[in-house]
């Protein structure tokens, strides 16, 4: 980890805010009030449990979102910033389980500091000894971490380990949510036959293979009590 999570967090909040205020230029931010109602419902069962994880999480300053687009796409930047784009929900006819899948694996990404580990990487691949000035915090506003930030949200993917890591914890959220955790199985299998010969935004960010789905099925008998013991309560 080459930069500070405060660094991260705060490059974080600029970068989203920025997204926010582009969505909203285009009048395509929390357009469908139902919509918008259906994704925080979901998040806000997800993110209680997120203190198994990390016991600081609960101080986060949390916000969700939904931006109208076509694009199949979500994400989580670090502290809690969560935008979901409709056109996953529309395409894919999510049910609430599925959407439950997918929150809670971008939320996972924020937990385990993901875009903090990709931050780092990338600053030590394209800016070599400059880097230097990221860790005594020197340079040109940290070396705009906001401008970073954004570029590794959208256009860096995930290392497999990164993606299996969110896969597991996602779906420990969503059990003890109360979510069934199988959507997770059926919602990358909507997303493969989504992709066809040309793969979505979404997968972009977030590569998908049988494999991916062979490990969420092999770990389903490990969440499935926390499932049902949520569901009895």
């Amino acid at each position: 980890m080459m930069v500070s999570e405060q660094e991260v967090e705060k490059g974080a909040i600029e970068s989203y805010q920025k997204e926010l205020a582009a969505a909203e230029k285009k009048k395509a931010l929390n357009v469908d009030e139902q919509q918008v109602a259906r994704v925080r419902t979901i998040a806000n069962r997800l993110i209680p449990q997120t203190t198994v994880f990390r016991a600081d999480a609960k101080d986060w300053k949390w916000e969700i979102n939904v931006q109208k687009t076509d694009e199949l796409n979500a994400y989580c930047m670090p502290g809690g910033k969560i935008m979901v784009y409709s056109g996953i929900i529309e395409k894919l006819k999510l049910t609430d389980d599925e959407l439950a899948a997918i929150v809670g694996h971008e939320i996972a990404h924020a937990l385990r500091e993901h875009t903090r580990e990709r931050v780092s990487h990338a600053y030590a691949e394209q800016l070599g000894l400059s880097v230097l000035a990221v860790v005594t915090g020197a340079g040109n506003e940290a070396m705009k971490m906001a401008s970073t930030i954004t570029q590794v949200t959208f256009g860096l993917p995930h290392n497999r380990e990164q993606e299996t890591e969110s896969d597991r914890i996602g779906l420990e959220l969503m059990a003890r949510a109360g979510y069934n955790p199988s959507a997770a199985v059926t919602l990358w299998q909507k997303m493969n036959a989504q992709a066809g010969s040309r793969s979505p935004e979404f997968l972009s960010t977030h590569p998908s293979s049988n494999s991916r789905i062979s490990d969420l099925q092999a770990n389903l008998p490990k969440v499935m009590p926390l499932y049902e013991a949520a569901v009895i309560k």
